[in-house]
């Protein structure tokens, strides 16, 4: 629910006023402790960034699969919402066995996306709104399909094309063995054997995803040397950065050893062998790439971004790849995992600020993405409880809305992914006979899978495919949304003020407003057990209730923004509050 202020609403004019009485802990400065706005700070420090999974976007052509074109009709939506900029999931040329994330072209329009001229359309368009566009990168590994891959099975062993992979020979008598235990995150053995030319039994190569998605060998110049070029490319079509998968990945131990816990990575869908990922060689690689974005910046004073897709096990290490010289940021993805529970939000707040911080890079907030079970599903039940419905009753939406306003108020750059701020829930019933994510088919279970919260967008009506495709006779969106998608439509939620998409609005719009937002640092409020409250800056202080009966609240008066009912005085049950400790409000 979006609540006024006494007055015109704003907060803006009103006078700084002194801290909150009562002892608080020291505060936590991601920045220099500054809170004012300064126009030309670095745009990507404490930018929103909307992630568009173009595949479920929204539909130009009526093929049932969005498109560039869809996207290009999307930017008024999100430059109504407030986002800063759009990030776009991988639209190559691909064979699709991983949506895109299996990259046959890396300098191509997929035709299923539109062309090259689209594309151009579509910076111009975004760029004239006021928005970036950042790029998904795959460097890690290509397609099976890659011209470079093809040259390596024609090639033979011992080829130069070999050894722009992992090939090796197999264990065994016969070379029958895998050359190593490692077990791809995506299910099975991580090594395929190729039928050589000849006709027989030959080499295995490395696939830590699916055995349609190579690893490239990067301790080979010739691969750092073309994705300089993949770069430039994109750079010179006039892209703002990249989001980058893997960017833990790229380099494996040379010797390629057994794993004392091969099959971590697939028990956890993760990256966590450590012979696998977070080699220290791929750090030269961050800033050899950041080398470049400057160089482009310093012909037109434009910053480009590079920010990373990297799954480490602690804040600390994740600190490694946000240096001065090496990526800009990292998504944090701590929060993300984190479940809802006061004593895991506070302690990975903590640490983001504490380590990513001293590196002078700013946190990169996360709740949801197209890899991870949405919010409003995630959090609809406690920690051990009840299994969960499709709508997710009150529980889930309400802690979902008050995890946005938390995250909208912590220091730096936060990203928001398509249907976020429409508080959809994950479609968890989907039939076996849809599904898409390799995850099932190479393991037959549907623990970890995506499709759920790929759907494609609802934007009216009351019934599938809900606005998502064009043309009377428009094909079925490629993953099927189910009738309570109407409840989460883009045309209602616009109409309802009291929608989540409202809640978002207005969350970014006083975030691009009030000084204390954004940048600078925080300090923790004491407050009640279940409560986590801070203060950022002169006086902006948000508070969120994890528990489930109401409390007082930290702030006399009636909230500036709040993600529900919260009446002057209290903070109800998994709700979160913005006030502004003014000294009229004391």
């Amino acid at each position: 629910m979006l609540i006024a202020t006494a007055g015109n609403g704003s907060s803006a004019d009103s006078a700084p006023s002194p801290s909150l009485p009562g002892p608080a802990s020291a505060a936590l400065s991601p920045a220099t402790g500054s809170t004012s706005r300064n126009p030309a700070q670095h745009w990507w420090r404490d930018a929103v960034i909307y992630q568009v999974y173009v595949r479920s976007f929204l539909d130009s052509t009526g093929d049932g699969i969005g498109d560039l074109a869809g996207v290009r009709t999307g930017l008024p939506y999100l430059k109504k919402l407030g986002v800063d900029g759009i990030w776009l999931s991988p639209f190559y040329p691909s064979p699709q066995h991983d949506h895109g994330y299996d990259v046959a072209d890396y300098r191509d329009v997929d035709p299923v996306y539109g062309d090259l001229a689209e594309f151009d359309l579509l910076v111009a368009d975004a760029h004239r709104l006021g928005l970036k566009v950042l790029l998904d990168i795959v460097p890690n590994h290509c397609s099976s399909e890659h011209p470079w891959f093809r040259a390596a099975l024609a090639d033979g062993p011992g080829s130069q094309a070999r050894s722009l992979f992992h090939f090796a020979d197999g264990r065994g008598e016969d070379g029958e063995l895998p050359p190593n235990n490692w077990r791809a995150m995506f299910g099975g053995p991580a090594w395929s054997r190729v039928k050589e030319a000849s006709g027989e039994e030959g080499q295995w190569y490395l696939h830590m995803f699916t055995p349609e998605q190579p690893d490239l060998n990067w301790r080979n110049p010739a691969v750092g040397a073309d994705f300089d070029s993949v770069l430039r490319f994109w750079l010179d079509r006039g892209v703002d950065g990249f989001r980058i998968d893997v960017a833990a990945g790229l380099f494996k131990h040379p010797e390629l050893p057994d794993s004392p816990d091969p099959s971590a990575d697939e028990r956890t869908r993760d990256s966590v062998n450590p012979l696998a990922w977070n080699q220290p060689e791929v750090h030269q690689v961050w800033r050899d790439w950041r080398a470049l974005c400057e160089e482009y910046t310093s012909r037109d004073g434009r910053d480009r971004l590079l920010v990373g897709e990297v799954s480490v096990r602690t804040p600390s290490e994740q600190a490694a790849y946000v240096r001065p010289d090496e990526l800009h940021q990292a998504f944090f993805f701590h929060l993300l995992t984190a479940r809802w529970d006061i004593g895991t939000f506070r302690k990975v707040i903590s640490e983001a600020l504490t380590d990513i911080a001293g590196t002078g890079s700013t946190v990169t907030w996360v709740l949801n993405n197209h890899d991870q079970v949405r919010t409003v599903t995630r959090y609809a039940t406690d920690p051990g409880g009840a299994e969960r419905t499709e709508s997710a009753g009150e529980l889930g939406p309400a802690r979902a809305r008050a995890a946005a306003l938390l995250m909208l108020a912590l220091p730096g750059a936060a990203y928001v992914y398509q249907g976020e701020e429409l508080g959809l829930p994950e479609v968890v019933d989907l039939p076996d006979e849809v599904l898409t994510d390799p995850i099932y088919h190479r393991t037959g279970s549907r623990e970890h899978i995506r499709d759920g919260c790929r759907v494609p967008l609802p934007w009216s009506g009351h019934a599938s495919p809900f606005g998502f495709t064009s043309g009377t006779d428009a094909a079925r969106p490629w993953l099927p949304q189910p009738d309570w998608f109407a409840d989460h439509a883009t045309d209602r939620a616009l109409a309802d003020t009291r929608s989540f998409w409202h809640l978002y609005r207005e969350g970014l719009a006083l975030r691009r407003s009030l000084p204390q937002l954004g940048e600078g640092a925080l300090r923790w409020l004491d407050s009640p057990p279940q409560v986590l409250a801070f203060i950022r800056g002169d006086g902006l202080v948000c508070a969120v209730n994890f528990g489930t009966e109401p409390v007082p609240a930290p702030v006399p008066g009636v909230p500036l923004l709040a993600s529900g009912d919260c009446p002057a005085g209290t903070l109800p049950g998994s709700t979160a509050a913005w006030w502004m400790h003014t000294t009229e409000s004391r």
